[in-house]
């Protein structure tokens, strides 16, 4: 895969999960989690074992996909095999799926536990439970789904849990189950978002937003962008009005099913269009690593959420620009968070095409100083057959 060294969040892990030790894990959005868990769970793994022998807990379909599909891309799939629990899909086909006997299980709580219960599933050999993205599966309510698939495990295994921010909630939720070695690893310095990435904002009337968001995709002319809206209702108009502007767009939402999802996620990664209008679905985990721009045409509902959807580009060290278009009256909201995050967000603004500072328009050019010709003296005389009034004044 070309990796030639560790990333902070892969150094400071995997000698603990290799040793066994139970783990919490904060590290930012692109800093490399996945493969942080991945390695040394894989390298545990028994390959002659005919059990399951690891989870990974994940909040949503489209991160448990691309989880399996980094996986693939490590093992030799004659010895060690993996398989998708995923709500949405079949599940009479993946019960025939495990018959295939795969060492690792990925997937989301609710199908996994589905087929716990079923008794299709046996947790009984399981060593290993990793937890990824945990403060977005207590967020979408798979609290109580993620504790009784850990009670069905063994009382010795290992728990992992991963996420971009941790928070007191999970903190003290994960602590109720171990006592874990936790880990904060921040790279360059005190923020929480890769120093790679450059934060703006540009201000214009709420109901100018779209129009704004079309010229600064133009402005900066990325090879790839996604744009954020909160509300999956109404994606289909802005993606309409976006068209409209003769954009190439695709919309990512919770809300279309799950063939959809992968359609669109796959078309993205190909490059097929440039340009993925998305909720917050596509925030969490999802790696883009050629999407260089994000726009947030609605500013996202906390500094949380403005930290996923921002480590959507900047990925592994690269560069990227995360803008947010803003009302007057949500000025405050950019402030929280830059306060909140650590980061400075500046304030741009449109002038001829260009993203610029604000404030920073070129002064106008002053008018040429032409002489204007003199104007030719006419004079005027009454006759006698004139009316009495109908003399007029000549030019000045």
């Amino acid at each position: 895969m070309n990796i030639t060294n560790p990333t902070p969040v892969q150094q400071q892990a995997i000698p603990h999960l290799l040793e066994g030790k139970d783990l919490i894990i904060e590290s930012q959005t692109g800093s490399g989690k996945t493969l942080a868990y991945l390695l040394p769970l894989l390298e545990k793994i028994d390959p002659a074992s005919n059990r399951v022998e690891a989870v990974i807990l994940t909040p949503t379909h489209e991160l448990a996909m691309q989880v399996v599909k980094v996986t693939e891309s490590l093992i030799d799939p004659s010895s060690l095999k993996v398989q998708a629990l995923i709500g949405g899909a079949s599940v009479k086909r993946q019960v025939e799926r495990l018959k295939l006997r795969p060492q690792l299980i990925v997937g989301t709580p609710g199908r996994i536990l589905e087929l716990i219960k079923l008794k299709k599933l046996s947790m009984h050999y399981v060593r290993t439970i990793v937890v990824d993205e945990a403060d977005e599966v207590l967020r979408l309510g798979a609290k109580k789904e993620a504790e009784a698939i850990i009670r069905s495990a063994l009382r010795d295994r290992q728990l992992a849990f991963f996420s971009a921010t941790v928070s007191s909630e999970l903190r003290s939720w994960a602590s109720q189950w171990v006592q874990a070695v936790e880990e904060k690893v921040k790279v360059a310095g005190d923020a929480f978002t890769p120093s790679g990435i450059q934060h703006y904002y540009v201000m214009c009337d709420e109901r100018d937003k779209i129009e704004t968001a079309r010229k600064l995709y133009h402005a900066l002319q990325p090879d790839s962008a996604i744009i954020f809206i909160n509300d999956s209702e109404l994606i289909a108009e802005v993606q309409e009005k976006l068209r409209y502007s003769r954009l190439n767009v695709e919309a990512l939402y919770g809300d279309a099913d799950k063939q959809e999802r992968a359609r669109v996620i796959q078309g993205f990664r190909d490059k097929r269009f440039p340009l993925l209008l998305a909720t917050d679905v596509a925030a969490r985990g999802l790696d883009f690593p050629d999407v260089t721009v994000v726009l947030n045409l609605e500013l996202p509902v906390s500094g949380d959420h403005y930290l996923h959807r921002a480590g959507r580009t900047g990925r592994m060290g690269r560069k990227g620009v995360v803008v947010s278009v803003a009302a007057r009256n949500e000025l405050f909201i950019i402030e929280k968070f830059a306060k909140r995050l650590g980061i400075r967000i500046v304030e741009k603004e449109l002038y001829e095409g260009h993203l610029i500072n604000a404030g920073n328009r070129p002064s106008p050019k002053p008018p040429v100083n032409r002489k204007s010709p003199k104007a030719k003296t006419q004079s005027y005389s009454t006759s006698k057959t004139s009316p009495r009034g109908s003399m007029r004044k000549g030019p000045k």
